[in-house]
């Protein structure tokens, strides 16, 4: 006789797993789920840094394009015979001061770059605090020069060259750093920093030839 089949009841098929099973599934469970994090964390971290990039980009762009503003005042120095340094101040985008060195012209120790930069910029912003403001100089501002723009509370100090024997932004000393200070410039050193190198090397050079000609 012809026995008859019998389906098996509901959720039979599916016979209970074993603890070693269960466990087996949950640590996969958590692993995918770890893996999704660190696939997200990976992800936040790559776009963090292509942001980064992006901006140290952009900085570095329009850091070199007010450098050549402040080189160009530099040349202006050098044409009447003065130690060819420029400076420029920037603020919001906009350029609210200008200098450079007319030291000898002026017959004055103040008459730096960055001295007359700033002297603009507070005569046009009406305040001596240039909070906000970041100051592009050829070279490496003097200890005079360094404490004016402390005092002026300068936010960002971007030089061209460095100055190894006067430069007090780093070379001898840095008033920029000076944690003693209530204030403290952000620095960024180097930029075009050959082209301003360069200024003063053919000045200085020209001086020399024409004191043996």
């Amino acid at each position: 006789m012809e026995t008859e089949k019998r389906e098996a009841p509901a959720g039979e098929a599916d016979r209970e797993k074993t603890p070693e099973e269960r466990a087996q599934e949950q640590a996969r469970f958590k692993q995918l789920a770890y893996e999704r994090r660190r696939q997200r964390r990976e992800q936040k971290r790559a776009e963090e840094e292509a942001a980064a990039r992006e901006q140290k980009s952009r900085t570095l762009a329009g850091d070199e394009r007010y450098m050549r503003e402040a080189i160009c005042l530099a040349e202006k120095a050098a044409a009447i015979g003065e130690v060819p340094i420029g400076c420029v101040i920037v603020k919001d985008g906009q350029i609210v001061g200008r200098g450079y060195n007319r030291r000898n012209a002026e017959k004055s120790v103040l008459g730096h770059a960055e001295i007359a930069a700033i002297r603009m910029a507070s005569e046009k912003l009406s305040d001596w605090r240039l909070s906000g403001c970041t100051i592009y100089v050829t070279l490496e501002p003097c200890q005079m020069c360094a404490g004016a723009c402390v005092q002026a509370r300068i936010d960002r100090a971007v030089i061209g060259a460095m100055n190894p024997k006067a430069g007090c932004a780093g070379s001898i000393l840095n008033l920029f750093d000076e944690k003693r200070f209530n204030h403290q410039i952000d620095t960024t050193c180097g930029v075009l920093g050959e082209e301003c190198a360069a200024l003063l090397r053919n000045f200085f050079l020209r001086l020399r030839t024409e004191k043996t000609d």
